[in-house]
């Protein structure tokens, strides 16, 4: 299929929670031709599809495997970024909670980008895409293509987390209500106890149709442009370079690092960058890259006697799986969630508090050696911000990515954090969590004073909750980088439609925001 030139009416750059969407419906609007060009290969691995295994794929050929610039408020680590590199992006190796956000966070992009972007905008999008069977969920019976289910086999200390929440005075709600105040048992994507990705709710029914064409193991390395008209766009694929052309638009879904990356390494972006890097600019646009946000997270961890996701690989429970889809292999490892201010006078929450029955620990990327189970702080809205920058013009090559943890210069976001870790540490205390929870195992050797311990998990062993945004932002001001449209400033025939054009990060999780994205992308272009 790469042979010669291919001609679509739409390119699409990349298959995740927004460009599968966006596949899906342009695919389905007649006449229209449509090629979506995929880094990574086709989602076969078995660990994308096993719910608890997602982090078995951390560092594998399906993973970017980005690392950040060191952070000087982390003790100078370099965080470890995941990124899904496969059919379905991202959606195929997150930890699946979809977390809607708050009804503030729409009506706040609403005034930045227009009303179009307004939390009734994203109500409608997601009823259209939502299949959910929850009595207690906000728009159940819904019958969209993305199957979202309560949890199948939740670990009994996720019961116990929840009384605990309650026992401190926070109410236990349904999910996804449009301003969450207390804390919630996850509503996950999966349908029958596996996961279900944008790949196998949008892109693979989509497939089916002889109008668009899914060009896997093909990397995207430039937009081609006759003037400032994009016409096409060049990808690499077995060593080779191919073009494909656009009769309409280009619309890069890469996420927030690949995104500013590609548009930088076709013209795009601060001008003195891009010279540096000998790129002939076709626009000066200084924000492409900047104001990256991130939601980071930090946890403390305590030893349990059994019945954690350490014993997720035991014969019964493999067995358990493959025979009736149930037991912990069916956990997405974040069973239980919750909002809480770290301030009192704070008009909405500023933190998200997850509960793992896990030993979650070392960023995923160290096989645990105990039972365990881990209490985790996220920053919801920081107020420090990142850039993603070229490494090289090489395409190839990662991007630099710094999202400058914990640097607003008034220190509100180490504060924020060292105020939810200590709620954490309130809800372990707790009778319903006390019988349950035995010492502090992570971080490794903590020290007995707990404002120590908390300093300690946040400065040596806090990292990234996955959730990179805002690097091409979307505004009515000249200054950003996409209309409320989603057209590129400053040339034509070219869109950005994924996380990074959301001007801040939603008091939630991205999946379902970006989902929004990449639905509203469609509405724009089948107008």
């Amino acid at each position: 299929m790469h042979q010669g030139e291919i001609v679509a009416d739409y390119v699409i750059v990349g298959s995740g929670s927004a460009g599968a969407v966006l596949a899906d419906r342009l695919s389905a609007a007649p006449g229209v031709r449509v090629v979506v060009l995929e880094a990574g290969p086709p989602d076969k691995n078995k660990f994308a599809h096993i719910p608890a295994a997602f982090a078995k794929l951390f560092r594998s050929e399906l993973d970017w495997n980005y690392l950040t610039e060191p952070q000087p408020r982390l003790d100078d680590r370099r965080i470890y970024w995941p990124r899904g590199r496969m059919f379905g992006g991202s959606s195929s190796m997150n930890a699946m909670m979809w977390v809607r956000g708050f009804r503030a966070d729409y009506d706040e992009w609403a005034l930045l980008a227009g009303e179009e972007w307004n939390f009734a905008a994203a109500i409608d999008a997601f009823r259209r895409v939502e299949n959910v069977e929850n009595a207690q969920y906000p728009d159940e019976g819904a019958a969209g293509p993305l199957h979202i289910s309560e949890q199948r086999s939740p670990r009994a200390s996720t019961a116990a987390y929840l009384a605990a929440a309650r026992e401190l005075g926070y109410p236990v709600e349904p999910p996804n209500r449009p301003q969450p105040n207390g804390f919630s048992q996850t509503m996950v994507t999966q349908r029958g106890g596996r996961r279900w990705s944008a790949a196998d709710a949008f892109l693979r029914p989509a497939m089916r149709r002889e109008n668009l064409t899914v060009l896997g193991d093909a990397l995207a390395t430039r937009v081609l442009f006759d003037g400032t008209r994009a016409t096409g766009v060049e990808y690499v694929t077995g060593g080779q370079t191919f073009t494909v052309s656009a009769r309409r638009e280009v619309v890069l879904c890469g996420g927030a690092v690949n995104t500013p990356q590609l548009l930088m390494l076709s013209g795009i972006g601060d001008i003195d960058e891009l010279a540096r890097h000998g790129i002939r600019p076709v626009y000066n646009a200084p924000e492409v890259g900047a104001n990256l946000q991130d939601h980071l997270v930090a946890g403390i961890g305590y030893g349990v006697d059994g019945d954690s996701l350490f014993g997720a690989e035991k014969p019964r429970q493999l067995l358990d799986y493959l025979i009736r889809h149930r037991g912990m292999l069916t956990s997405n490892v974040g069973e239980a969630y919750g909002f809480v201010r770290s301030a009192p006078d704070l008009d909405l929450p500023d933190l998200e508090l997850v509960y793992a029955p896990a030993p979650f620990y070392y960023e995923g990327l160290r096989d645990p050696t105990e039972h365990g189970v881990i209490l985790a702080c996220v920053l919801l809205r920081p107020h420090s911000r990142g850039r993603i920058g070229l490494a090289s013009a090489d395409p190839t090559a990662a991007p630099t990515i710094d999202p400058r943890y914990l640097s607003d210069s008034a220190g509100a976001d180490h504060e924020a954090m060292r105020a939810g870790l200590r709620v954490c540490a309130r809800l372990a205390e707790t009778r319903a969590l006390k019988t349950v929870l035995g010492p502090v195992i992570y971080p490794p050797e903590p020290p007995v004073d707990i404002e120590a311990t908390i300093e300690l998990a946040l400065r040596g062993y806090a990292h990234t909750l996955y959730h990179p945004a805002g690097t091409c932002r979307m505004g009515t001001d000249p200054a950003s980088v996409v209309t409320p449209r989603l057209e590129v400033r400053g040339v034509q025939g070219l869109r950005v439609a994924d996380a990074s054009v959301m001007p801040l990060l939603i008091r939630g999780h991205t999946h379902a925001p970006s989902v929004f994205v990449g639905s509203r992308a469609a509405d724009f272009l089948l107008e």
